[in-house]
């Protein structure tokens, strides 16, 4: 619109008219770039790359690296494979080898342990009843009345029911009266109607 009138929307090449009523009234098709907002210029494809499916940018093949306005090829090192990310070096080292100066050096696990086969942190945990110590698995030693823990954190080891955890050893509790084990077994609580009072269980008021 102008004024009272409608002008023709001058629709560059390789262009096409939007329909809005808002902007230029035109955009670039798929493969094209607007220049200065006048025109549409062809996206310059390096070799070894494709235009991506929104025609705005491209993307290197797979096998290739993003290198400013080029698409290198990735060199492997031993023991390792592509990925399909974009950014960083293109490959990751396989399952027990870890990336270290451009290559992939063996991971040495030590007995009674297992590769975590995590990105990123412990390349190796102890097996379970087992502690790391100075690069190596122990055996975790369990106290008396107690049993090794399903939980990976911790001291490895958990009180058996009745009994409480006192520095490295599990001792029995002294239930007073009018109370019971909670749900852990590890701790007590008064019974309904009495509350805790300087140690003991009394009614309550």
């Amino acid at each position: 619109m102008n004024g009272d009138g409608c002008d023709a929307i001058d629709i560059p090449e390789n262009a096409f008219a939007t329909g809005r009523s808002y902007g230029p009234g035109w955009a670039c098709e798929r493969g094209f770039v607007e220049v200065g907002g006048a025109t549409c210029e062809a996206i310059q494809v390096p070799e070894n790359a494709f235009l991506r499916s929104s025609g705005f940018d491209w993307e290197c093949e797979r096998g290739y690296r993003k290198d400013r306005n080029a698409c290198v090829a990735i060199v492997l090192p031993d023991n390792a494979h592509l990925t399909n990310d974009p950014t960083g070096s293109g490959w990751a080292c396989g399952r027990g080898f870890t990336a270290e100066g451009g290559t992939c050096v063996s991971i040495t696990v030590p007995e009674n342990a297992y590769l975590t086969n995590a990105e990123h942190g412990a390349q190796w945990a102890c097996e379970r009843g087992y502690v790391k110590i100075d690069g190596r698995c122990d055996p975790l030693a369990v106290p008396a009345n107690a049993f090794l823990a399903p939980d990976s954190y911790g001291p490895g080891w958990q009180c058996e029911r009745g009994f409480k955890p006192v520095d490295d050893m599990c001792v029995a509790i002294d239930l007073p009266a009018n109370a019971h084990l909670d749900r852990s077994g590890n701790r007590w609580r008064c019974d309904r109607g009495f509350q805790l009072t300087r140690g003991e269980c009394v009614l309550g008021r």
